[in-house]
This record gives C-alpha cells, sequence and structure tokens, in this order.
C-alpha cells in the first residue's frame, strides 16, 4: 500500500503534464473541433435519415452529410463572407476618402439638411455618421480580415473541419460512451447534461440564429431588389440586429427606406417597406415557434451580447461559438444545482 502512495503521485503529475502538453497540442485547432461538434449536433437528425436510407451504413451516411453541408452550408457562408469584405473595404475606403461620393452618405447629409430646415440642429449628425461608420467597418474589416489574411490557414482549418464532423457522425455513439466512461458523474448526469446541451445547441443555432440568418438574407434581397448599395454588407448587419429584442432589422430596413425616400425613389421605398412588414417582419412569428425547441431558453439580448463577445473573442467564427459557450454555461449550472439539491 505504501508503494502505491508515490506511484499514485507521480501518475497524477504526470497526467497534469502531459494533459497541459496535449492541451496546447490541440489549442489551434481547438475551435475548429467545438463548431465541428456543433454542427454535428445540429446536422445529426438529417443523418439519422441518410443512415436509415444507407441501411446503417455509417461510412456512407456521415460523408453525404458532410457533402450536404459543404454544399448548402459552406459554400454559400464562404462566397457572402468575400462579399462582405469587399463591400465593406469598398465602403470603408469611400468614407476615408476626403470628398469620396457615395450615395448613402449624400443622401444621409441631404436628410440631415432638410430636417434642419424644419428643427435646428446644434450637432453635425452626418459626420458623426460617418465616423461611426467608418470605426465599425474598421472593426469588421479587422475581424475578417484575420479569417482573410492566410489562405493555406483557412484552407487547413476548412479541411479540419470537414474531417472531424465527417468522423464526429460516423463514430459519434462511441465517442459518446468514451466521454461518459471517463466522466467522473454518474452516467444518469452526464446523460443530463448531453440532453441539455443538445436542447441548447438546437435552441439557439435552429431558433435564434437560424431566424436572424434567414431575416439577414431576406433583407439583402430586399435591398438588393429595391436598389440600396452595398445591400449584402448592410444584410450581414441586418443579421446582426435581428438578435436585438423588438428592434431587430429595423434597424437596417429604416434607414435603407428612408434613404430611398430621400434620394427620391418612391416606389422602391414603399415596395421596401411592404417588404419589410411582410417577408422580414412575419419570420419571427412564423418560424420562431416551429424552430425553438423546448430546454434551455436564453433571452435574445443576452444572445445578441455572446454573440458579439465571441466575434472579439473567438474571431467570426465566434458569431456561432459566443451563444454556444453561454448555452454550455447554463446546461452545466442547472446540472450542478440539481446535483447540489442531492448532497
Amino acid at each position: 500500500m505504501s508503494d502505491r502512495v508515490p506511484q499514485l503521485q507521480f501518475l497524477t503529475v504526470s497526467l497534469i503534464i502531459i494533459s497541459l502538453i496535449v492541451f496546447l497540442i490541440f489549442r489551434p485547432f481547438l475551435y475548429t473541433l467545438i463548431l465541428a461538434a456543433t454542427f454535428a449536433v445540429v446536422f445529426w437528425p438529417i443523418h439519422k435519415r441518410i443512415l436509415t436510407l444507407t441501411r446503417e451504413r455509417r461510412s456512407i451516411a456521415a460523408l453525404l452529410t458532410t457533402l450536404l453541408v459543404v454544399i448548402f452550408i459552406l459554400t454559400p457562408l464562404a462566397v457572402i463572407g468575400v462579399q462582405v469584405f469587399q463591400e465593406a473595404w469598398q465602403l470603408y475606403t469611400s468614407i476615408a476618402q476626403d470628398g469620396a461620393e457615395n450615395g448613402i452618405f449624400d443622401a444621409v447629409k441631404d436628410f440631415v439638411a432638410q430636417i434642419r430646415g424644419i428643427i435646428p440642429v446644434p450637432i453635425d449628425i452626418s459626420a458623426d455618421v460617418n465616423q461611426y461608420l467608418k470605426g465599425g467597418l474598421s472593426w469588421l474589416l479587422g475581424h475578417f480580415g484575420i479569417l482573410f489574411s492566410s489562405i493555406a490557414q483557412l484552407a487547413l482549418h476548412s479541411f479540419l473541419f470537414l474531417f472531424s464532423f465527417y468522423y464526429i457522425l460516423k463514430d459519434g455513439d462511441e465517442i459518446k460512451k468514451k466521454i461518459l466512461f471517463l466522466s467522473p458523474l454518474a452516467d444518469t448526469d452526464d446523460e443530463k447534461i448531453f440532453k441539455k446541451l443538445h436542447s441548447a445547441i438546437n435552441s439557439v443555432v435552429r431558433g435564434s440564429l437560424l431566424i436572424a440568418v434567414i431575416q439577414g438574407t431576406l433583407t439583402g434581397i430586399g435591398l438588393t431588389i429595391f436598389g440600396v448599395p452595398n445591400s449584402v454588407l448592410w444584410g450581414s448587419v441586418a443579421t446582426i440586429t435581428a438578435l436585438l429584442p423588438a428592434v431587430g432589422t429595423s434597424l437596417v430596413m429604416l434607414p435603407a427606406i428612408a434613404f430611398l425616400f430621400v434620394s427620391g425613389s418612391t416606389g422602391p421605398a414603399i415596395g421596401l417597406t411592404i417588404w419589410a412588414l411582410t417577408a422580414v417582419g412575419l419570420i419571427d412569428n412564423m418560424l420562431g415557434p416551429k424552430l425553438i425547441e423546448s430546454g434551455i431558453r436564453i433571452h435574445p439580448l443576452l444572445i445578441l451580447l455572446s454573440a458579439l463577445g465571441g466575434i472579439a473573442f473567438f474571431g467570426p467564427i465566434g458569431f456561432l461559438l459566443g451563444p454556444l459557450t453561454l448555452s454550455l454555461l447554463f446546461s452545466l449550472f442547472e446540472t450542478y444545482f440539481s446535483l447540489a439539491k442531492k448532497v
């Protein structure tokens, strides 16, 4: 017995050191692995259907699900990301150049001039708007610039994401069994954490974030149809503002409608107003109850703050990782308080 004490101490120290080294080795790819696991949870129902169609052939089912994600998710996101970066850069350059003509800012100045003709405004609002937008675009370009700065690194992380996503789908049940085996908690508590986390991921990703993406996409489509410049950029901004309670995409739509009215495009302005009230405005009421599952409900304001904070901390991928980290925190809190009551 006495010999086992130093042996256990040696093994404990060795385990801690090796675990730390392994963590540092995996650290550059940690976000990619988390994102792959998150996508695997979201697309697990689709994978199960494909698994049934392929007669339980796990490799083929996982490969087909991965191809679906590449075609319908990653490819459109890559195209939109490049377009947003280009439009943000062009708009930033336009603002940075003194005297550069830009339809939106000319319209803002004309609108402010008209307001001043009715109500005396002591502050140069148009200049403030330009400065705020310049600062916001600089922040956006900084974070997206990191993403596109190294094509080789981006390609590596994309490959690792797809590779991890494939094997998590293929061997998900076995991975779950190993986690349950290694966890010091009771299997019933582990299962509760898995269920709560699964429910939280679906509630956040398939609920709030998906609705925000749909609303942002429809906003961008409406802006394109009715002739508002930089429509992809403002549609992406609308995706963020859609997470704001009660305000949502109106933060983008109202200035766009005002821009069309001021620039003399009355017909497109009325059309964009109708589009905002119908195609965009009804999405939350129609799809919200169907997409958000029962489980951990997170207030939209917390989702917005976690998304913005996630972008600042993780980079562009933080738009997803921020809310998911918050979901995991709430899941662990519920499990902790549940266990504390039993002690």
